[in-house]
């Protein structure tokens, strides 16, 4: 099954599918059952040679789908938008338990957090506000207004300014050391997952509902590009590879990835994957990139160079699993996965191999 498991969710493996009603019967030798086994054993080999999860923390009483992460690296708290049960919830991950539940919000998504001012940045959807709290106490501060649909949230720590995605069209930016709004960005529809440059001046942003992907300059404030999709729609998460100058673009229809060189905006490179993507990352130090995908699967490309990717594992997971967040310095991946059924809502975590 864990071979099939990879076929599905890469594409398939270039077999027709069959009307199950015109197959006969087969019952398998001795020999063939044997090789099915050893083939299942060196899937799961493959898979547990890039990503092995380690942990899994139970979150008794959540309820509905979660959207994003955030964490706290010294104190090592994971901050998890339970958008459907409309709280924060607060992960002590040397313990390996939940620590808080902040509730109050409406609809959250995306989180921030600013170590030089130990402030949290919650994006509160449907409460239109952008809900600021204490990193240490985990007390409310203040709620940054007007502020409809809010959802992604990112930290400029070069100048100390966080950015919300909000709205028909618009990334917020504010002053983290006080909250004040400082100005708009105007865009053509509301963005989804934006990423920062480090060594630039601009934001990458996907904006689904225009079909491109917006490039903005952050000193003019203002957009100075679009990149059109090319053949696929859907655009929500993003990675940025910034070193060879590649930026990754997870679509859901259909479902793949689209690499983007980012010095000329041309796609380079296409990559199937499984289905309901919404969040990925890419691994500078490994060159891989790690797909979640709510059709119940983790995929993972190793990058040959710049414009060469291939599958490495498909890990399987659950139903609706598709939010989670990669952290280089602890070598972990986290995967919210949500109660649906007999499963339990749960934080997995899995260790980076090697």
């Amino acid at each position: 099954m864990a071979f099939l498991s990879v076929c599905f969710a890469l594409g398939g493996c270039g077999t027709q599918a069959q009307d199950l009603d015109s197959i006969s019967p087969q019952v398998n030798s001795p020999t063939q059952v044997s090789t099915q086994a050893q083939a299942q054993d060196k899937t799961e080999s493959a898979n547990g040679a890039v990503l092995r999860m380690v942990q899994v923390i139970s979150l008794p009483g959540v309820e509905g789908r979660f959207d994003h992460f955030a964490i706290d690296l010294q104190r090592q708290h994971l901050f998890v938008a339970a958008l459907g049960n409309d709280t924060l919830e607060v992960l002590n991950l040397r313990k390996g338990k939940p620590l808080r539940s902040i509730k109050g919000l409406q609809k959250p998504t995306g989180i921030a957090f600013a170590p030089e001012f130990n402030r949290i940045f919650a994006a509160s959807g449907d409460g239109e506000t952008c809900e600021v709290f204490n990193g240490d106490t985990l007390g409310f501060v203040q709620s940054v207004k007007s502020l409809p649909d809010a959802d992604n949230v990112r930290y400029d720590g070069a100048a100390k300014h966080v950015y919300v995605g909000y709205g028909d069209g618009a990334l917020a930016v504010m002053d983290a050391a006080s909250g004040q709004r400082l100005g708009d960005i105007k865009l053509a529809g509301h963005p989804e997952s934006f990423q920062l440059e480090k060594a630039g001046a601009r934001i990458f942003v996907n904006v689904p509902t225009a079909g491109h992907i917006a490039v903005v300059d952050r000193a003019k404030r203002a957009v100075v590009a679009t990149w059109p999709l090319a053949g696929a729609r859907s655009n929500f998460p993003m990675a940025l590879d910034e070193a060879n100058h590649r930026l990754f673009i997870g679509c859901r229809d259909p479902a793949r990835v689209l690499v983007y060189d980012t010095t000329s905006g041309r796609v380079t490179a296409t990559l199937k994957i499984a289905g309901d993507i919404d969040d990925l990352f890419y691994d500078a130090a490994r060159k891989r990139l790690y797909v979640a995908c709510g059709a119940g699967f983790i995929n993972v490309f190793q990058q040959q160079n710049a414009d060469r990717y291939t599958a490495i594992a498909s890990i399987a997971t659950a139903a609706g699993a598709r939010t989670a967040l990669f952290v280089p310095e602890l070598k972990r991946l986290y995967l919210a996965v949500p109660h649906r059924g007999t499963q339990a809502a749960q934080i997995r975590v899995y260790a980076v191999q090697p």
